[in-house]
């Protein structure tokens, strides 16, 4: 094998922004060879720029997921470590968000992740190697209104990952899942202007108003370097754990969530919406 198939290769959806960009430039300086995805190609030249190889690709669009997978392997013939980043919040009461956003929730948190790993398996399960990281949320053990949908799909996106990790222990594969608390993205406007365009002007104003006043009360949060660091910690161990939890309020929240009964959990999280 030649030096550069010898390079260690990394995948990472959601490149273009927030978490997905910090993993991936964190990943080249550290040697990897890197493929930085994501859907708009202007957004991934500060990848390109340090070295990496930018892929146009929608996690959502079958055959942009194959041809991604494709050119990864033709040019490095390998991969070891799968970064699934690629993730939004679609907010809006359950009975306002139309059932084709919420179709389009499910398809990019989870089901274009999956589809994306099932491409790489056969190439991890060859090598008898490699780590798959799903980067989930605290949103995947805890809830809030507003948030059904990305919530749904982060509770299937923990449940699948913990069968992928066992169903693919015994070809030396590893599967981690990252629970993020409040980090410094574009994730938090995103999810409240679309509460408010979906919600706030109908019967869950309050709810809605309540929701955006809560994020302004929010104090600065922590860096994707703090997710980045997580990640890193998962690649370097010989055995790492299960899941790693970062960010604002990230392990308060889910102590309380393990501990709480339903009912004082609700109280806890409707006292916010105040």
């Amino acid at each position: 094998m030649s030096s550069e198939n010898s390079q260690p290769v990394a995948l990472i959806t959601g490149a273009t922004s927030g978490m997905g960009k910090d993993i991936a430039l964190r990943l080249l300086a550290e040697g990897y060879r890197v493929y930085g995805a994501g859907r708009r190609s202007e957004r991934l030249q500060p990848i390109i720029e340090q070295g990496g190889i930018g892929l146009v690709m929608d996690v959502t669009d079958d055959a942009s997921i194959v041809a991604g997978v494709d050119r990864m392997l033709h040019e490095s013939g390998r991969l070891d470590v799968l970064v699934n980043c690629a993730g939004y919040g679609q907010y809006g009461a359950l009975e306002d968000v139309p059932m084709a956003l919420a179709r389009q929730q499910m398809e990019v948190n989870l089901f274009g992740l999956a589809r994306l790993t099932q491409l790489c398996l056969p190439t991890l399960r060859a090598q008898k190697s490699g780590i798959i990281i799903n980067v989930s949320s605290i949103g995947g053990k805890i809830f809030t209104p507003l948030g059904g949908w990305y919530h749904a799909s982060k509770f299937a996106l923990e449940g699948w990952s913990d069968v992928l990790r066992n169903e693919v222990r015994g070809f030396g594969i590893k599967v981690v899942v990252i629970e993020p608390g409040g980090i410094e993205t574009e994730w938090g406007g995103i999810a409240t202007d679309e509460a408010k365009r979906l919600s706030g002007a109908g019967p869950y104003q309050k709810l809605v108003q309540s929701f955006e006043a809560a994020q302004s009360r929010t104090t600065k949060l922590p860096p994707t370097s703090v997710i980045t660091e997580l990640v890193m910690k998962a690649i370097n161990a010989s055995k790492p754990k299960t899941r790693y939890v970062g960010g604002y309020l990230a392990k308060p929240l889910l102590w309380l969530r393990r501990w709480l009964s339903d009912r004082n959990f609700d109280r806890l999280i409707m006292s916010s919406f105040r």
